[in-house]
């Protein structure tokens, strides 16, 4: 069955076969025509439309929260990335949240990343846990600590994120490990 929560597709296009219907019966018993009839087709599209736009999905709300932490690595927010961040966060190399936000401000002070682009993106949804691959394209300002230390421009970064949804029906950010840069694989203590 399809969630007509996460697109409105199916709706509208069963808002098309009931207009198809409206107008046949409209030809059919022209005596029985009414203004009315061609609501039935708007509902239906009017609730596609309305569905959609009223209830955000797991997964509207996941690519939001990765939405967010690349606009924060853009603009080096470091607060705006511990918001995103779970109380209970640990991954390899940090061994709390704490740890994880020390390491964002040591290295994500300005001059830093100029601009980050999504290239690629997997998700796996499994309720109350989810994993997203991205590979990102990062430009790094030319005074960056990255800049300066690898003489590099960009880089291609692979990165998996796991989040669990919290009580409040939100999703956090429990594990963030760097799998790739420029293809050759890395941890967070090369990074």
């Amino acid at each position: 069955m399809w969630d007509f929560f996460e697109q409105p597709w199916t709706l509208l296009g069963a808002a098309v076969i009931v207009l198809l219907g409206v107008l046949t019966y409209r030809s059919v018993w022209f005596e029985k025509r009414a203004r009315w009839q061609w609501l039935l087709p708007a509902g239906v599209a009017v609730l596609a439309v309305g569905l959609d736009l009223a209830v955000a999905t797991d997964r509207e709300k996941i690519n939001g929260i990765l939405k967010a932490g690349i606009a924060a690595a853009e603009h080096e927010d470091c607060p705006a990335i511990a918001r995103l961040i779970a109380a209970d966060y640990e991954d390899s190399y940090h061994k709390d949240k704490q740890a994880l936000v020390e390491h964002c401000r040591a290295r994500l002070v300005p001059p830093a990343v100029e601009r980050v682009t999504k290239i690629a993106r997997a998700l796996e949804i499994t309720p109350p846990t989810a994993v997203a691959t991205l590979t990102l394209g990062v430009r790094f300002e030319k005074e960056s600590y990255w800049a300066r230390s690898y003489g590099k421009g960009g880089a291609i970064v692979k990165a998996r994120f796991w989040l669990r949804k919290q009580p409040d029906e939100s999703w956090l950010l429990t594990r963030i490990e760097v799998l790739e840069v420029d293809g050759m694989t890395v941890g967070w203590g090369d990074a």
